[in-house]
């Protein structure tokens, strides 16, 4: 069975969406229940960016941490320079830590418009920028960015953009869906065809915009790559990242895969994800798969009754497995197992009778009873005694 990395950046790419400004105790925390919950890699900024993201890498030294290995955000060295006085990659070496991940350019389009090199010069940078960040002790991870639309374009240079990575000495080729433009089907044949040309372990990194992140991450790990990149309710700019909420129970529940996020932490996904929320200031979205406080919840009468025959009926997964859990709701779309089924939870006995006239009432009055337990039981408990 093979194992999947988890590598997290919601410090860092997470941290690039318009709603979020993380403190660096806020980032301190985050790191301390990633590493509790079993993450292997966490990206934790830019340093030298900004004065946050400088102060977070000298505080995370002072933290013992069980699972996780902080990882260092820059760029290969800019056209201008050499590696040894590019402010860029002394930044990585200053903030020490043992993996650093260098995002360079693998599209022949990208080099002529936005670096306006020749595509020979961004080789010769991409290779000495891995092999001088080699030479000083760090593992390199190398970010490929506009890979998949690099690809597209010209396959043959984008893959040597790869090549003379490994050539210059990294451990792990990041394949980037910038633009989050791909497609499953996309993603699956061009990481099958890199896997072929490169013998090193692949990871992806999926935006999502048009809305198949997580579709590429899974079918990527299908085609091959053994790590996934991601963040924590799909944080991050335009319409965010590939969600490691959704990805990490895809690959325990539904894809067999192993990965250091053991069955007892996935049951803390749910608390996780509302931490993070938190941290960050952003509503949890009630409808993220998995997660959400909806996503388990029945209105309609035929799947309450199915449910109160079978759990898994209307269910894809067993809800308590990522520390979530089912519910029906009561309202005008109910059937008597709702009001059965909410009345046993809360103590209430009805008979068969009470049961028919208490739905009739609601339906009768379109009344809507979704986050008002209080007063729902408060009826019932008026219902059973007539």
């Amino acid at each position: 069975m093979k194992t999947i990395k988890i590598f997290d950046t919601t410090l860092r790419d997470g941290a690039q969406d318009p709603r979020i400004s993380f403190s660096v105790h806020d980032k301190l925390e985050i790191v301390k229940r990633l590493d509790k919950f079993g993450v292997d890699y966490i990206e934790g900024g830019w340093p030298g960016s900004n004065e946050k993201d400088t102060e977070f890498f000298k505080k995370v030294k002072k933290l013992k941490l069980n699972n996780a290995r902080i990882v260092a955000m820059g760029m290969t060295y800019r056209k201008n320079k050499e590696p040894e006085n590019d402010n860029q990659l002394l930044n990585l070496l200053k903030a020490e830590t043992k993996i650093v991940s260098i995002v360079g350019k693998t599209s022949a389009k990208q080099v002529k418009n936005t670096l306006e090199i020749s595509l020979e010069k961004n080789l010769e940078i991409i290779k000495k920028s891995c092999r001088f960040l080699k030479s000083n002790g760090r593992e390199v991870f190398f970010a490929a960015e506009h890979f998949f639309d690099g690809f597209k374009e010209n396959k043959k240079y984008s893959l040597n953009c790869l090549k003379v990575a490994v050539e210059g000495g990294a451990s792990c080729i990041v394949l980037c869906d910038t633009n989050g433009g791909s497609l499953p089907w996309e993603v699956g044949k061009i990481v099958a065809e890199v896997k072929e040309n490169i013998n090193l372990s692949i990871s992806i990194h999926c935006h999502n915009d048009s809305e198949t992140a997580v579709a590429n991450t899974l079918m990527a790990i299908e085609s091959g790559a053994e790590q996934v990149q991601g963040t924590i309710n799909g944080y991050g700019e335009r319409t965010g990242n590939a969600n490691l909420c959704s990805v990490i129970p895809a690959l325990k529940l539904k894809m067999d895969y192993k990965c250091n996020v053991s069955d007892r932490a996935l049951k803390n996904l749910q608390n996780l994800s509302k931490f993070v929320s938190g941290v960050a200031n952003v509503p949890l979205y009630e409808k993220q798969p998995y997660v959400g406080k909806d996503v388990f919840k029945h209105k309609a009468g035929l799947h309450a009754n199915a449910i109160s025959k079978d759990v898994n009926s209307y269910n894809h997964i067993v809800p308590a497995l990522v520390g979530n859990s089912f519910s029906v709701i009561v309202s005008e779309l109910s059937g008597k197992a709702n009001i059965a089924m909410k009345a046993k939870e809360f103590g209430i006995k009805l008979s068969e009778e009470q049961v028919e006239n208490f739905l009739q009432k609601i339906k009768s009055k379109n009344f809507n009873f979704d986050g008002a337990d209080k007063s729902l039981k408060v009826l019932m408990q008026y219902y059973s005694k007539l």
